[in-house]
């Protein structure tokens, strides 16, 4: 089964980090999609642009409505995700508790996704 592994952290923890801990960083995030890899679960992922490029989108009476900015204001933004294929669900969260910004107080939701 596919699953999303969306990965959610404070933006400005990121702003506020040494170019030298961005780059550890950065490190540790590629050895964890190499693994990912290696072991054959990894199906896509990216990083997100800050939330200060989003647009939102709603449809109201018709109309087609833009805002700047995410849905709603909170303490952690969607900062990217993975797209895995695992056997079952504890093996989804396994990789997910092996996410590097988690040791940061990230958090990540597992979501799987629906086979169309």
């Amino acid at each position: 089964m596919k699953y999303c592994l969306l990965i959610h952290d404070d933006e400005a923890m990121w702003g506020g980090m040494s170019d030298e801990d961005r780059s550890q960083l950065y490190k540790e995030y590629g050895e964890f999609s190499d693994d990912l890899v290696a072991r054959g679960l990894m199906r896509g992922g990216d990083q997100l642009q800050p939330t200060s490029t989003a647009t939102t989108v709603r449809v109201r009476d018709g109309k087609t409505l833009t805002t700047d900015g995410p849905f709603a204001e909170t303490k952690e933004q969607l900062g990217g995700y993975y797209i895995v294929e695992c056997a079952n669900l504890d093996e989804a969260i396994e990789a997910a508790g092996r996410i590097p910004s988690l040791a940061s107080g990230g958090s990540v939701e597992v979501r799987p996704l629906i086979d169309m």
